[in-house]
């Protein structure tokens, strides 16, 4: 009756633990074309492992935690300072959460290579451990029944040492590994820096050229303004005609409109900056203007010249080399998997009360303790050596996977190296075309600049047509925009060409 007992228990405790399982199912939506309206707390916040709750009628929108609606808080800028291009990366540099990022990744890999060498050292471990024994039992002897409950209890402290003496260079490969890791890790924060350095300097870039595009609109405004007071002027002693004049306006409603685009544009592009730095954009931060830096053809050096220091600095072909390396680390390591094991062990325990054990099991945090005394002191110590025999091919099979990984790890630094070239390549070839594009559109604007004054003026005189001033003024104005474009996609290729390089450590010089 009392095993009946105990197997009905069972099955009920097993029926319950698996409806307790699927119940889960109400913490998901209920169907996949029903929202999911969670379970709130007063404040807002969602409840983790509750139902959810009946639906609402703003269906597939999530309940408002007041806790994230909060912005994060802008930088402490100088309202009065105009902040020039290396002050804004060093602004980017203490603020961008993907610094911080990359840094606290190379401390855990720094960490990660100190774990591993801490295999070079003994294990030590010391337990503390309280039991109670107890039994009951019913004898019979001559048709006389007698109970007996024994009952022991103490306590049982161990101090264990396990430490690993030699093991034909295992350990001292993964410490390579893990060091080289680090190597990696290190080269990656540095290239997280170039990175953010080049993205700030081209939103830079892009800003700059924004407001010099607004300040070409607003003077382009002010030269259709000029044509429609001279369209006006003809008009009103005799010479001019009302079409003339219609066109004058229309020309200056478009001047008009391209300075309205112009300004959001410019707005788009400080946004952009302020994007790239990874800083709030609710900050108000005044840009230095870098329109006035001359350019010459001097920026481009012979390709052929630094070509070999760039795939030597470059920090993805250094990281390819360091992976290798650790690849060659790890099949020196799977190597040694196949070698004997030298190792020494030693137990110390003082045992309190009358308990009757013979060993301390592991509890999670230390190592079984084997050969406990029953006296109130007792300890050994031992040294042997393991030797792997057979594991079904587990070691063959790492093995084959730590060398095809290190082939993999070879070709890959291979292939690193020809992409960086392509890529130092193109950049030095964009370079030289937008040096090439800006010598050639500060002709063409001052060619430009040259026929709208003329054509106005002669217009002014009574020569001309409002047809040819038009057209000259439009083409002033697609001239300027051309150089302005021309000089920052000049900038831009010098700032891609030194990332290229690997040589973007700082502020665009």
């Amino acid at each position: 009756m009392r095993r009946r007992k105990g197997i009905i228990a069972a099955v009920l405790s097993s029926v319950w633990l698996a409806g307790c399982a699927t119940s889960a199912l109400d913490m998901a939506p209920e169907r996949p074309d029903r929202p999911w309206v969670p379970a709130t707390t007063e404040s807002g916040e969602v409840i983790a492992g509750e139902p959810q709750a009946p639906p609402t009628a703003e269906g597939y929108v999530l309940p408002a935690n007041p806790i994230l609606g909060k912005v994060p808080s802008p930088p402490t800028v100088d309202a009065a300072k105009v902040y020039s291009l290396s002050e804004l990366i060093d602004l980017a540099e203490t603020s961008n959460s993907a610094t911080r990022i990359a840094w606290n990744d190379a401390r855990r890999a720094a960490l990660a290579a100190g774990i591993a060498e801490s295999a070079f050292l003994p294990n030590i471990t010391a337990t503390a451990i309280g039991g109670y024994q107890g039994s009951s039992g019913h004898q019979t002897a001559l048709g006389t029944g007698f109970s007996s409950n024994p009952s022991l209890d103490g306590t049982v402290s161990a101090l264990s040492v396990q430490w690993l003496l030699f093991d034909f260079g295992e350990r001292a490969a993964v410490v390579d590994a893990a060091k080289q890791g680090s190597v990696i890790s290190n080269i990656t924060f540095t290239a997280v820096h170039q990175q953010l350095i080049y993205s700030v300097a081209l939103a830079f870039y892009n800003y700059v050229s924004a407001q010099a595009h607004l300040a070409t609109a607003t003077h382009s405004l002010k030269n259709t303004q000029d044509v429609q007071a001279a369209a006006e002027d003809r008009y009103k002693h005799g010479f001019g005609t009302v079409t003339e004049v219609a066109q004058a306006r229309q020309g200056t409603a478009q001047a008009n409109l391209a300075v309205v685009l112009a300004t959001g544009g410019a707005q788009d592009a400080y946004l952009a900056l302020i994007t790239a730095m990874g800083i709030s954009p609710l900050t108000k931060i005044k840009i230095a203007n870098a329109s006035g830096r001359k350019l010459s053809a001097s920026m481009a050096a012979p390709i052929e010249s630094f070509i070999s220091n760039a795939l030597g600095r470059r920090p993805d072909v250094q990281s390819a080399y360091a992976a290798k390396k650790a690849s060659l680390a790890n099949v020196r390591a799977a190597q040694a998997e196949f070698m004997p094991k030298f190792f020494l062990s030693a137990n110390g325990t003082y045992n309190s009360g009358n308990l009757n054990v013979t060993s301390l099991p592991s509890g999670g945090q230390q190592p079984p303790t084997v050969n406990v005394s029953g006296n109130h002191l007792g300890g050994s110590l031992f040294a042997g050596v393991t030797i792997p025999l057979y594991d079904g091919g587990t070691r063959d099979a790492q093995l084959g996977r730590a060398r095809a990984e290190a082939d993999s790890a070879d070709a890959r630094l291979t292939q690193v190296q020809e992409e960086a070239v392509r890529q130092i390549v193109l950049a030095d070839n964009a370079l030289h075309t937008s040096l090439s594009s800006y010598s050639a559109s500060q002709t063409l604007e001052a060619a430009a600049q040259t026929t709208f004054g003329s054509t106005l003026a002669a217009y002014r005189n009574g020569v001309g047509s409002i047809t040819d001033l038009t057209l000259a003024e439009t083409q002033l104005l697609q001239a300027k925009n051309a150089s302005t474009d021309a000089y920052s996609m000049a900038l831009s290729a010098a700032a891609t060409l030194a990332l290229a390089a690997g040589a973007l450590g700082t502020a665009p010089q």
